[in-house]
């Protein structure tokens, strides 16, 4: 890495810190970019420099594509990570990286808008190979056409916009006399929060498991897995809890699936860490969703396995070396498991509770980690996403690592006025059978919210 001396990092928080961490051990300098809301945040205190871009809402700051750029020149930065979520798959982004100079920790801004349009990705996905759910092969033209395609294909279906992402943007919809209203409200939401009001019709698994393989892919074309892992623990079609390897997956099933995931990116030409995500039925038996075209929030526990330090080699790729590993020199060890510590408030639906943490205190001991930005006395900011901490750990066996996960969400601490964590609830779910007996799927946190929550009349909704 003797070429490059600066990496800007184009995001906040705990993954801006965990990157900035990474370029420490290898010798490159760091630059923080932040928002007036984070001027004292942890992020911007750890690296090497630290510059404001803007106000605290995001598309003034943290999605403001020139202040970002203006940040690399004046740092003199030389390799731009963004992280991921704001701009970290945003094709427009890479390719101003690109143009201005500066080397993009990702793939070319063409793949990343072949994968981000999700209709053009199953496509894609399906000429290289990956099973598809039955759906509409491009976006939908109008409710008529999709109720047609709904009945063709049947009841459930999921109705998603184009440009979705993050659980947004998607409605289920069980049977036809509710498609036009649910074709209408995804469509709106679509262009309120992605401005592509694009929509595509696909089956829905009910009871499914969601599981996805971690690739990397150099400039050379080719590609390595570091193996699955399983994110069925959501709430709103977002994850809480991940692990890996994948439970109740065989391991020759798992290795078929992943070698498909290897395959059909390098078969596309990507570079750098990506993650397909497929959907398992009753039956185990897998289906594409999409291509996430960047660091996974769940990252940690794929290298708790297998000890690659996944942002290095990010870094590497970026730089124009080839892959340092072999597909056989990845020998994942024991079980990871990782918890999402979120500003929610589960017995009201997970709304967001940002305040000001008065006590912060994370576990310790064996094989527990803790990937945080957050300090005692610094606020939350409402404009951001709601994550503080991820507490990840490993043991020999899932049983083991479900048990140092209970102690490790035992240790963890974040109090302070107005605050409301998840941490209670993710105990709740290591302690349900489902998840004890990895029996569990997608409707878990429904599952255990319907059955613990209290009843919410609309005046405090």
């Amino acid at each position: 890495m003797s070429g490059v001396a600066t990496v800007l990092v184009a995001n906040r928080g705990e993954i801006a810190v965990r990157i900035a961490r990474t370029c420490r051990e290898l010798g490159l300098r760091t630059v923080a970019v932040h928002s007036t809301a984070d001027a004292g945040s942890a992020h911007a205190a750890y690296a090497d420099e630290a510059i404001c871009i803007g106000p605290a809402p995001a598309r003034l700051s943290y999605n403001n594509i020139p202040a970002i750029i203006e940040a690399a020149r004046m740092s003199g930065a030389d390799l731009i990570h963004p992280g991921y979520g704001f701009l970290s798959e945003n094709p427009d982004f890479a390719e101003v990286c690109e143009a201005e100079g500066f080397g993009f920790v990702g793939p070319s801004a063409a793949v990343m808008a072949q994968l981000a349009d999700k209709a053009v990705a199953r496509r894609t996905m399906g000429a290289a190979g990956l099973p598809l759910l039955p759906g509409s092969p491009d976006a939908v033209d109008g409710a008529a056409v999709g109720l047609e395609i709904a009945g063709y294909i049947g009841y459930p279906v999921i109705v998603k916009a184009v440009s979705g992402g993050g659980g947004r943007g998607m409605t289920v919809v069980d049977g036809p006399d509710a498609f036009a209203d649910a074709y209408r409200r995804t469509r709106a939401e679509a262009a309120a929060v992605f401005g592509d009001d694009r929509v595509f019709v696909e089956s829905y698994v009910q009871a499914a498991r969601h599981v996805e393989v971690q690739v990397l892919c150099d400039g050379y074309g080719h590609g390595i897995h570091l193996g699955v892992r399983d994110c069925s623990v959501q709430r709103r079609r977002q994850k809480l809890v991940e692990e890996t390897p994948a439970p109740g997956l065989s391991a020759p099933d798992a290795a078929r699936l992943a070698l498909s995931a290897v395959q059909a990116l390098t078969a596309i030409g990507y570079v750098g860490a990506g993650t397909v995500e497929f959907v398992l039925d009753r039956a185990g038996n897998p289906s594409f969703t999409e291509v996430n075209c960047r660091l996974q929030v769940e990252h940690p526990v794929t290298e708790m396995v297998t000890g690659v330090d996944l942002v290095a080699e990010q870094l590497r790729i970026a730089l124009g070396d080839p892959l340092r590993l072999r597909q056989d020199q990845i020998d994942p060890r024991g079980v990871s498991i990782e918890c999402r510590i979120n500003a929610e408030d589960p017995e009201r639906g997970f709304v967001p509770s940002p305040a000001t943490p008065a006590a912060v205190e994370f576990p310790g001991g064996p094989f527990v980690r803790v990937d945080s930005g957050l300090r005692a006395g610094s606020p939350v900011p409402a404009e951001y996403d709601s994550l503080l901490a991820k507490i990840v750990v490993w043991a020999a066996d899932r049983g083991s690592a479900v048990r140092r996960m209970r102690r490790a969400l035992g240790e963890t601490t974040i109090v302070g006025p107005g605050l409301v964590t998840t941490r209670d609830f993710l105990l709740q779910v290591l302690d349900s059978p489902e998840f004890v007996s990895a029996c569990h799927d997608t409707s878990l946190v429904e599952s255990i919210t319907e059955t613990t929550a209290p009843r919410i009349d609309s005046g405090r909704s």
